[in-house]
């Protein structure tokens, strides 16, 4: 399968503007076009150890759901680990591409997978993702009256010059006078020349603007509620036996002790601390958060549950089911076996 077209096809599993604006995803390392991939190395972190087996195996692309480069990089030598990455991949040839937390806020993604835990829930992204390809014309939709003494001819054409998009008028009646109602979108650079033309032309005290903005996905998006009526003891059980971990780690929310039930999960793969914040529910259940985040949120009556940052291995096998699929086994996709939680409990 050619780069390009599994790019794209990996782009329509996941839209990469579902991922934060901070985070960096997408292909990080391309080598000399063309590149053909017949086989796809999944795993969850690219480190030293994992890229040893990468070249083991002779893959064509390494999908890593962490970013191996996140902060920028000034120069590529053999001085630290992550530059050793990209010269080892680029002199075999190998693309590494990573989907990070457009995967987490993805329907089929990581924060749904771990909402199953829990068994038959209704769940639902806290923070809804926008449709990523909706045609929004501009930034700012300004709407304004004009009567008989104005031209219209002449404001339509002017605003047309300041706008970028579309301009349209139609009667409208004020104050049961007969007037023509302008409706145009403009970029948000555009819309202060529209403002100080208005303003000008005494237009401005009868203006709306709007804000634009894509829909929302209903079930795409950061961070998930999930409703159900479960004991805490339960649901930590429940976690457990879904991520295969021995132990968890607990805070409890004050006043409330392991038999209290839990109406409202909320969680958030990886480091969660940002994203739960302030969330209305009895439990939340994450990778990481800040111990002074855990003593805010056990202040309110809620309780939290660590379970590491990385304990998601479970997702990569489904990963891989849902990746042939889509991909219509055009690749053949294989799961790292030296990929491991960095943390371990002794």
């Amino acid at each position: 399968m050619d780069l390009k077209a599994l790019i794209s096809s990996l782009n329509d599993f996941a839209s990469f503007s579902f991922a934060e604006s901070w985070d960096n995803v997408g292909l990080l390392v391309e080598p000399n076009p063309p590149h053909t991939v017949n086989t796809l190395f999944l795993t969850n972190d690219l480190t030293e150890e994992v890229m040893e087996e990468v070249l083991q195996k002779k893959p064509d692309f390494i999908l890593s759901y962490h970013p191996p480069i996140f902060r920028p990089m000034k120069r590529i030598t053999w001085k630290t680990w992550k530059e050793r990455l990209v010269i080892r991949a680029l002199k075999n040839r190998i693309a590494i591409y990573s989907p990070h937390r457009a995967y987490d806020a993805a329907p089929q993604g990581v924060n749904n997978w771990l909402a199953k835990g829990f068994g038959v829930c209704n769940s639902r992204p806290m923070y809804p993702s926008k449709v990523p390809n909706y045609p929004v014309e501009g930034t700012h939709r300004v709407e304004f009256n004009i009567d008989h003494t104005q031209d219209l001819d002449k404001v339509i054409s002017t605003v047309k010059a300041v706008s970028d998009f579309s301009v349209t008028s139609f009667s409208a009646r004020t104050d049961d006078e007969e007037q023509i109602r302008i409706s145009l979108n403009c970029s948000q650079q555009a819309l202060v020349q529209v403002v100080a033309f208005l303003s000008n032309r005494q237009l401005y005290q009868k203006t709306e603007i709007l804000s634009l903005e894509k829909p929302l996905l209903l079930h795409t998006g950061m961070g998930w509620l999930c409703t159900l009526d479960e004991s805490l003891a339960t649901m930590i059980k429940q976690i457990k036996r879904h991520l295969k971990l021995s132990h968890v780690h607990l805070a409890l929310g004050v006043g409330k002790t392991l038999e209290s039930q839990v109406k409202v999960v909320a969680l958030c793969t990886g480091s969660g601390s940002s994203v739960l914040q302030g969330a209305e529910a009895d439990l939340y259940l994450t990778g990481e958060m800040s111990h002074h985040d855990i003593l805010d949120a056990a202040s309110q009556g809620v309780s939290v549950i660590l379970c590491e940052h990385s304990n998601t291995g479970g997702f990569l096998s489904d990963l891989r089911d849902m990746l042939s699929a889509h991909l219509e086994n055009k690749v053949n996709i294989i799961l790292s076996k030296t990929d491991r939680v960095p943390l371990q409990v002794v």
